[in-house]
């Protein structure tokens, strides 16, 4: 699982880096990066606290549509992980 996990904080901060994502989306998922390596948490809550912080950066209008794939991507991954 931690493989995984460090898989979508790379992305995350790959995300981050983007000059094209706006900067309130930017701060959002330095929050999801935060809650994904936070350690004192159980695995299902940092995937839940995830999936809706990401649920709603994937909402925002602003953010640009290769950005949009790749949240949902990741979101897709993590409702992989929760189902099992």
């Amino acid at each position: 699982m931690n493989k995984e996990f460090n898989n979508i904080a790379t992305t995350l901060s790959v995300i981050k880096e983007d000059d094209g994502v706006p900067k309130n989306v930017k701060s959002r998922i330095e929050d999801a990066i935060n809650c994904l390596i936070n350690e004192n948490k159980e695995e299902c809550l940092k995937i839940d606290e995830i999936l809706q912080e990401l649920d709603e950066i994937s909402n925002d209008p602003h953010l640009p549509t290769y950005t949009r794939v790749e949240i949902l991507g990741i979101i897709s991954v993590l409702g992989g992980i929760n189902q099992q």
